[in-house]
Order: C-alpha cells, then sequence, then structure tokens
C-alpha cells in the first residue's frame, strides 16, 4: 500500500478512536476534550501510518 494511504487510513482511525475516547468519564463526543483527543488520535494515526508506510 502506498504511504498515503496508510497515513489517511491512520487518521481516520486514530481520529474516531481518538473521539471515543472522553466517553468513558461521560464526555460528549463533540466536547473539548472530545475534540482533543481526536486531533492527538489523528497525529498519532498521521504518525503510524508515515512510519509503517516506510
Amino acid at each position: 500500500m502506498s504511504k498515503k494511504i496508510l497515513i489517511w487510513i491512520g487518521v481516520f482511525i486514530g481520529s474516531t478512536i481518538g473521539g471515543f475516547v472522553p466517553e468513558l468519564w461521560g464526555a460528549d463526543m463533540f466536547s473539548f476534550s472530545g475534540l482533543l483527543f481526536s486531533t492527538l488520535g489523528a497525529l498519532f494515526g498521521i504518525y503510524l501510518g508515515f512510519t509503517f508506510g516506510e
């Protein structure tokens, strides 16, 4: 698979998982913490997609 596709898959999966993490303590998915964790998950997904694409 190309590096670009792996990065986009990482962004999608990472932001989705990161958005659901605040729901573990009762916060809404669209709260500030949900957006923060979604962003962090997307960044982590970019890192993993870039690493696996090497």
